[in-house]
């Protein structure tokens, strides 16, 4: 297993596939944002397979896609497939804004992608454009449907929670994600770039004793992906709401998760610079072995905890340039 030089252990990697993305929600990417990685500085889908068996081989069995928005990646399901098939993987997701799943579930489903988390930050429609910029609120909701229909078991719904935006939105939320039995995930704003910096705060403690009370809900010990997220659960069982709050209440001391960038990149925080290039070592002929052995060295740079709280201002790159 892959352990970091703080005893956790690191077997979730989040795969960014593009950088691109058809929304530019506003804590996100800034609107006429022009920097995005250039294609041939992607890994290809070869690339990324080896790199990914030889992680695979030192214990990583969670893989998540993620952008951007991954579903803009040409031939993503093909990747999906590829994935899916490595010996130790048991466990693959997707994150997407759902604007074209319903393009895309069924096959998804079949190349071997288990779980879905949509992006969805309002239910209202007007709301919706002014945080994603485009008029998606009936794509998105087609889109969530569509992955219901094609079988995604548990279908996460990842809410960003912002003061004086969708605050007063939470609740109707919380009635939508019961209703059709998604799970709810409320996310505290990070501040990641200028956008992330820019968005409004909000400590997601006071919501959570609030829901507990007005849904009746317990706590759940369940685990649910493997991720971050805090989990109360309706009484019958047939819904979750999960708290992800790095600001309020950071969870550095589990972090089981590293991102891969379209580029190759390895950011080993969201809130701390320390990263590692594998595309050079891919397109020099690197040996599986010493893959295996850059992999080692890059999860031993893997910092303490973030830096939000102290120093808000240190990250400048954007979410949508780390991966989601």
């Amino acid at each position: 297993m892959l352990r970091d030089r703080y005893g956790r252990t690191i077997e979730y990697l989040r795969l960014s596939v593009t950088d691109r993305c058809d929304l530019r929600c506003t804590y996100c990417m800034p609107t006429g944002f022009k920097g995005f990685e250039e294609p041939e500085d992607w890994l290809t889908f070869d690339e990324i397979e080896r790199l990914l068996r030889a992680f695979a081989r030192l214990g990583t069995r969670r893989i998540r896609l993620t952008g951007g928005e991954p579903l803009l990646r040409r031939h993503v399901t093909d990747l999906a497939g590829r994935i899916a098939a490595i010996p130790g993987v048991d466990d693959l997701s997707l994150s997407t804004n759902a604007t074209t799943l319903r393009r895309h579930a069924e096959a998804l489903r079949k190349a071997g992608v288990a779980r879905i988390n949509v992006s969805l930050d309002t239910l209202d429609r007007t709301c919706m454009e002014s945080i994603t910029g485009r008029d998606s609120h009936a794509r998105i909701l087609d889109g969530i449907m569509a992955g219901k229909e094609a079988g995604f078991d548990p279908i996460k719904i990842n809410m960003v929670a912002m003061r004086g935006v969708n605050d007063g939105e939470i609740e109707r939320m919380a009635e939508f994600c019961i209703g059709h039995g998604f799970v709810l995930r409320l996310i505290e704003v990070m501040p990641m770039g200028e956008t992330g910096q820019n968005a409004a705060y909000m400590d997601l403690q006071p919501v959570r004793e609030r829901l507990q009370q007005r849904f009746d809900l317990v706590p759940q010990a369940l685990e649910l992906g493997g991720g971050p997220a805090r989990y109360l659960a309706t009484r019958d069982g047939r819904s979750s709401i999960g708290f992800i709050t790095p600001m309020s209440q950071h969870f550095c001391a589990t972090c089981n998760r590293v991102r891969l960038a379209v580029d190759g990149t390895l950011y080993l925080c969201l809130g701390q610079e320390e990263k590692f290039e594998f595309r050079p070592l891919l397109r020099a002929g690197a040996s599986d072995a010493e893959l295996e052995a850059a992999i080692r060295h890059a999860i031993e740079l893997k910092p303490h905890q973030h830096d939000f709280t102290a120093r808000p201002e240190k990250i400048v790159r954007f979410m949508s340039q780390t991966g989601g």
